[in-house]
């Protein structure tokens, strides 16, 4: 885990993090074979921007600033639609990095929470890695029907 000076800089990483997991699922969205899977991936983007909120708000309660808020982008599938083939290397090997970044922020999220004294953060944290945890088993599972095919 990187060096922290404070329990801020803790939050402002995660948020940071939490950007690149939303543009990251964007991406994934992009890439899907199907309109469900499609909907699963920006479902995930979705929640990677409330996880961010989460964040800004143990920000807001220091009385400290966050940067303004992410537009929420609604994307049609049809409207990124491109033909895949359900061997596609390069969706697999997406869902192999988003499989690893999901493991890595439950990590962290597992690993700030473990330092944190404040109860009330902890329990964010942990809420925090817990959604981390189902993205991982969600994946995994996409992944795993994928390879069968």
């Amino acid at each position: 885990m990187a060096r922290f000076n404070s329990f801020e800089d803790v939050i402002r990483y995660a948020i940071g993090r939490e950007m690149e997991a939303y543009e990251f699922y964007l991406k994934l969205a992009e890439a899907a074979e199907n309109v469900g899977l499609h909907e699963v991936m920006m479902d995930f983007a979705k929640e990677e921007l409330r996880h961010k909120a989460k964040l800004e708000m143990e920000i807001l309660k220091m009385g400290k600033t966050v940067p303004g808020a992410v537009a929420e982008m609604d994307f049609e599938y049809a409207d990124h639609l491109e033909h895949y083939e359900p061997q596609n290397p390069r969706y697999q090997d997406l869902l192999q990095r988003a499989i690893a970044k999901e493991k890595d922020s439950f990590r962290f999220y597992v690993t700030a929470a473990g330092k944190v004294e404040d109860e009330e953060v902890r329990e964010a944290l942990l809420s925090l890695a817990e959604e981390e945890a189902r993205h991982k088993v969600s994946l995994e599972i996409e992944y795993d029907v994928i390879m069968k095919k």
